[in-house]
């Protein structure tokens, strides 16, 4: 369990040794959803909660890697689908070998899907809508913000709600 909080600070420190200006989901926002995954797991908070800020997170450094991949011109067909594929095979492969998603113990009821891995997809859904959103609505206000911070609150508040609903449905 001590490890945790060094793997966390590892992953911070390389973030803000490649973080330039913000070009897609803030670092914020990922330094946000990073939290809430290593504090969920220090915590113990059910694996479909701490599975959705896995799922944040990922949907994060899938944005950022395709901002830099636009930024330095690497332009290739199916780019996207690569980039996708690459990191839920990252996270949830070796998740999966190491025996945190699917124990048969770890599963919702009513379906027998992996916790983790409905929470992952769940996160994944919302932190992309979130994002989505905000984007929509800077559009529709002349590529303003409508209050600071915005770009944190908009992809990180559905997180947050889902993790409250999640709590109470797992309590």
């Amino acid at each position: 369990m001590k490890k945790l909080p060094i793997y966390l600070l590892s992953i911070f420190a390389v973030s803000f040794l490649f973080a330039k200006k913000a070009l897609a989901v803030c670092p914020i926002c990922t330094i946000a959803v990073g939290a809430g995954v290593g504090l969920s797991r220090w915590l113990g908070i059910d694996d479909s909660i701490t599975g959705l800020w896995i799922g944040g997170l990922i949907v994060s450094m899938i944005t950022w890697t395709e901002s830099w991949l636009e930024k330095k011109s690497i332009r290739f067909k199916g780019r996207i689908f690569a980039n996708i594929f690459a990191y839920y095979a990252l996270i949830i492969i070796p998740l999966y070998y190491s025996g945190i998603i699917g124990n048969p113990l770890n599963t919702l009821c009513a379906c027998g899907l992996d916790k983790l891995l409905f929470g992952i997809i769940a996160g994944s859904l919302a932190f992309w809508f979130g994002a989505s959103w905000y984007f929509h609505l800077k559009e529709k206000n002349d590529g303003h913000a409508y209050f600071p911070f915005q770009k944190v609150v908009m992809p990180v508040s559905p997180l947050i709600i889902l993790s409250i609903i999640y709590y109470f449905l797992t309590k």
